[in-house]
């Protein structure tokens, strides 16, 4: 039986198709997990997955919409499946969407940022992240040549998305590009920067980039 999530308001749902949109453009097949416990509904996706939940890298986008009543939900479905329901005039007209009867399965959606501890540890600017995004773009194409395994391509991405970039607190490269890639970042704009135990948070206005990879603890 699928479920009917009704939105506060119904930019929210624009706001979620803009985010979708951009996370399919990171990754085609990209799934969104759905979490809600009360009136606010997490959505996240997985720009960069290392492959494994014991190490590598790995990089979560965060937006949060606000909902008209109480639900409890912890469901993954394909984007693309989420987007075809938001391609319909009338789902903005009742701010209502019907989220698909069956969820998927991604290995993923197992890692669980935490909700408390986080503890404000830097700031970076728009400025940084964006250059370091770019460069990180410039440097997987310049290592990907047109006829290559996918397998390959994976670790490639992979290595250059892990490197730590030099900062007051250093950040995967990955979360510049998710920072960049899903929309989060605004000209000018300052940067909150999180930690807490085996994680890294980049929080803007628009939504969150969150890192879990091996050298933290």
């Amino acid at each position: 039986m699928s479920v009917k999530l009704v939105f506060f308001e119904a930019a929210d749902l624009s706001d979620l198709k803009s985010y979708l949109e951009r996370a399919k453009r990171l990754d085609e097949n990209a799934v969104v997990k759905f979490k809600a416990a009360g009136d606010v509904l997490a959505a996240y996706v997985a720009p960069i997955y290392s492959g494994s939940l014991l190490g590598g890298t790995t990089v979560l986008g965060l937006r949060t919409m606000r909902l008209r009543e109480d639900y409890q939900i912890d469901a993954n479905f394909e984007v693309s499946a989420i987007l075809d329901r938001l391609a319909k005039p009338t789902v903005f007209l009742s701010a209502a969407l019907e989220l698909p009867a069956q969820s998927v399965k991604v290995p993923w959606a197992g890692i669980t940022p935490p909700r408390a501890g986080w503890l404000r540890v830097s700031d970076l600017m728009q400025e940084e992240l964006s250059e370091v995004a770019k460069n990180g773009i410039a440097e997987v194409a310049s290592l990907l040549p047109e006829s290559i395994g996918s397998a390959i391509a994976t670790k490639v991405r992979q290595e250059v998305w892990g490197k730590l970039v030099p900062s007051a607190t250093e950040y995967p490269q990955g979360a510049a590009f998710a920072m960049t890639g899903l929309g989060f970042l605004q000209q000018g704009e300052s940067v909150a920067v999180y930690q807490t135990k085996g994680w890294l948070r980049l929080s803007s206005q628009y939504g969150h980039v969150l890192c879990r990879f091996g050298s933290l603890s």
